[in-house]
């Protein structure tokens, strides 16, 4: 996105000079009061855009009655509580490491640390997308941050695109849909069970609200909730071609071939599934009704989570940097290098901190959750 700039701040940079002589007051070199004459001066409409430019740079949202709060205590470089509340006038937030009250939160800016009734240390700030989606109240299970993103990428979704998903289930997939389309895109979001529907549409709306409290602009409202089967939905989008299709739902295959003529050609449909025999099942689907629909990927997505922390004692205290042990014959061998060398010359060898650190795989692992299948529609060769 290009930002605009007002004249005065664009003409600006005509006054540093470039690299002359170094003698002020000469041609190449001119002195201040020189440079003082050939500073444009701004306009009172230009110098009101350009302080509206600041505010809008420098500007910072207090925590407000409507906020959504996500609260976070941790124990040695151990995430012991992740709580996500809805700010409210008199509310409370209750937990095993004390309470505290919303009023005590409310003008203080986000990543304030607060103590509780109990004494104990909590991290107060706003969630980001990926945490609201995985602290969010659900119906059904959530399609997780790491598959949706990976959707997306398969899909490449744009500003300005329109998006079919089959499978609202809690809004999870939706709000990232929602987000990447922006507010000139279009996301048609087919649910069959009225539970999952009215949980996505909940959710969708809870996170819209708490961004326009959070960052004082409306987030795009540009998704249509509809409440229908898909395969019998071909009249809500009759005359509608999409420039992707998301599906998540038990039996993608019998879906496809009512709904892969509204994907433009050259178009990604990307489909989730939880196990491999329903991608067995997709594609001999896909094969035996002779459906233009090519497979280029089946993947699923592993991230690993690592903890690299400082090594401590039961204690808490710091644990001290052991020294290793060194034989006689490596201690003379490192003397005779240091002859060799010469003095003068540091030692490499050294280390750099005296604090050991301990790196190893966080012992909660997030593993399998979705085989993610890319499907591409072609156009048949030529006869």
């Amino acid at each position: 996105m290009r930002l605009l700039l007002p004249s005065c701040i664009l003409q600006s940079r005509a006054v540093f000079p470039k690299r002359g002589c170094g003698i002020p007051g000469s041609s190449c070199c001119p002195s201040r009061p020189g440079l003082a004459k050939v500073r444009p001066a701004c306009s009172a409409g230009e110098g009101d855009e350009r302080g509206k430019i600041r505010s809008l740079w420098s500007r910072q949202v207090p925590f407000q009655a409507g906020d959504l709060v996500l609260a976070e205590v941790r124990r040695r470089h151990r995430l012991e509580l992740q709580k996500m509340v809805l700010l409210v006038a008199g509310g409370e937030l209750h937990s095993k490491w004390g309470m505290l009250a919303h009023q005590q939160m409310l003008g203080h800016l986000p990543g304030q640390i607060f103590r509780t009734s109990t004494g104990s240390e909590m991290v107060l700030r706003r969630p980001t997308l990926e945490e609201f989606v995985l602290l969010m109240k659900r119906g059904p299970a959530i399609s997780y941050p790491k598959d949706a993103t990976t959707m997306l990428m398969m899909m490449d979704v744009g500003d300005g695109d329109s998006v079919l998903e089959s499978g609202s289930g809690s809004g999870a997939m939706t709000l990232f849909l929602s987000r990447a389309v922006g507010p000139s895109g279009r996301v048609y979001s087919f649910e069959v069970r009225k539970d999952h529907h009215e949980r996505a549409k909940r959710n969708y709306q809870c996170w819209r609200n708490a961004y326009e409290v959070a960052r004082e602009k409306e987030w795009p409202n540009n998704v249509d909730f509809i409440n229908k089967d898909i395969v019998l939905a071909t009249d809500d989008i009759q005359g509608t071609m999409f420039d992707a299709i998301s599906l998540d739902m038990l039996s993608p295959q019998l879906a496809l071939p009512a709904i892969h003529a509204h994907l433009k050609q050259g178009g990604v449909c990307a489909v989730y599934l939880a196990n491999i025999t329903q991608v067995i099942d997709l594609l001999e689907g896909i094969r035996s009704a002779g459906l233009p629909l090519a497979c280029e990927k089946i993947l699923e997505v592993v991230h690993r989570d690592w903890l690299v922390a400082p090594a401590v004692r039961k204690d808490g205290s710091s644990a001290p940097r052991v020294e290793p042990q060194r034989n006689g014959d490596d201690l003379a061998h490192e003397e005779e290098n240091d002859t060799a060398r010469g003095h003068g010359e540091e030692d490499d060898t050294k280390s750099f901190c005296t604090i050991p650190y301990v790196a190893r795989p966080h012992h909660e692992q997030v593993s399998h959750t979705a085989f993610l299948t890319k499907l591409r529609k072609l156009k048949p060769a030529l006869q």
